[in-house]
């Protein structure tokens, strides 16, 4: 009963002054709209980021030969990838697995050769959103190979046109032949852009001669953020003993620098949220305080203790708080859901620049999809709480150690 009367007078005693009162929830309710906001372009910049990263080229997790990784040997494979691809998707911790080869070559479409990087890949395993060849709809037939969009200007080569590819194998053998371009892609790796010309993984082993064989396979973890247990699941499938197996934040550790960069601006938007609410709750609190001394003053002389006093402001803090809280969690969810399916587009905020910019060889996009989680909403909204109750305590330490006379005399 006496919790419920406490609520009651507190809720009572904020209303007393309507435009104090306002003025505070609109301080709180406005931060923490703000930084649900910001957290939600945090959150799909971070998303976006990491599948940027791990998507087209990383993977969650590489696998090598030995020693591939410093001196790119052609001869340093993997053997019988087919078996051990298959073998990796039936793990639970697992969604994906595709092998890739990599040979040097010069590609020409009539006397003019042009250094390139034949990447030999399973085109279905790397379709898809965020993978190599997203948005990629022209099928790879026999014969045919894709040319990055750069290098084709380079070369002036189009769709249709016939390319000579000349390369070592890997038994040190001739690799010659001639396909055809089946499209102009553009990816979000640069390399590929500029050198790459992707082929079949088939056609790729019998163009170099490594039959069953391939320099990498690419890991996609079924949950990114269990990637100890992945790289442990990995290295425990037969025909992998003895392979170098590393997960994208050993391959990219400026990467990983980035990501985490996101993550502590997070930390620092949640920091504004403690910084408004307190200021608007403590200035609240503090001029109540002032103007019922008096009030206080007869409470005390009347036999309330100082412990009732302080549980009475506190509540009035926590209340506020909370409806603060929830008005500035319902407008920003709202203005969240309002942005999410159109995605906001740097790009045009700033003079319709380049759409995307590139950074470590990739190709980061400037349109966002903001977008929100349950803890999002819950960190920042129990942060406004915890800092009414926080800015609350001097006011009510205030108020608990008035002299009854001499608050009476004010």
């Amino acid at each position: 009963m006496r919790g419920t009367s406490t609520l009651r007078i507190a809720w009572r005693n904020l209303w007393r002054s309507r435009r104090r009162t306002a003025l505070a929830l609109a301080a709180i309710g406005l931060s923490v709209m703000l930084v649900l906001a910001y957290d939600a372009i945090l959150r799909a910049y971070g998303d976006w980021m990491l599948e940027t990263i791990t998507g087209p080229m990383l993977g969650h997790v590489q696998v090598h030969a030995p020693g591939w990784r410093k001196d790119r040997a052609m001869d340093r494979t993997l053997r019988d990838v087919s078996r051990t691809v298959e073998a990796l998707r039936r793990d639970p911790h697992v969604e994906g697995a595709s092998a890739r080869l990599y040979a040097p070559a010069l590609a020409a479409l009539a006397e003019e050769g042009f250094a390139i990087v034949v990447v030999g890949v399973d085109p279905p395993a790397e379709s898809g959103p965020q993978r190599l060849l997203a948005g990629v709809e022209a099928p790879l037939r026999h014969g045919q190979v894709f040319m990055g969009r750069a290098l084709a200007e380079l070369m002036h080569a189009h769709k249709g046109d016939t390319v000579a590819l000349v390369g070592q194998g890997a038994d040190g053998s001739l690799a010659n032949d001639l396909f055809t371009v089946a499209a102009v892609i553009e990816t979000p790796v640069d390399l590929v852009n500029r050198q790459g010309i992707i082929m079949d993984l088939g056609a790729a082993q019998e163009l170099f001669s490594m039959p069953g064989e391939a320099h990498e396979i690419i890991v996609r973890a079924r949950d990114p953020a269990r990637l100890p247990e992945t790289v442990a699941a990995v290295r425990g499938v037969s025909g992998l003993h003895g392979a170098e197996v590393l997960d994208w934040q050993t391959l990219a550790p400026e990467m990983l620098s980035l990501v985490q960069l996101v993550r502590v601006v997070g930390v620092f938007a949640l920091i504004l949220v403690f910084i408004a609410a307190a200021a608007g709750v403590a200035n609240t609190m503090l001029m109540a305080t002032f103007e019922r001394t008096h009030e206080f003053g007869m409470l005390l002389a009347l036999g309330t203790g100082p412990g009732r006093i302080v549980r009475l402001i506190v509540t009035e803090s926590i209340v506020l708080g909370m409806l603060g809280a929830f008005l500035g969690a319902a407008l920003g969810i709202g203005l969240v859901a309002l942005t999410h399916q159109s995605g906001i587009d740097f790009a045009a905020l700033t003079g319709r620049g380049p759409s995307a910019v590139s950074f470590a060889g990739l190709r980061f996009s400037l349109r966002f999809h903001p977008s929100l989680a349950l803890v999002d909403v819950a960190q920042v909204a129990g942060a406004a709480i915890v800092t009414s109750i926080i800015a609350s305590i001097w006011p009510a330490v205030r108020a608990a150690r008035l002299q009854p006379a001499q608050a009476l005399r004010e």
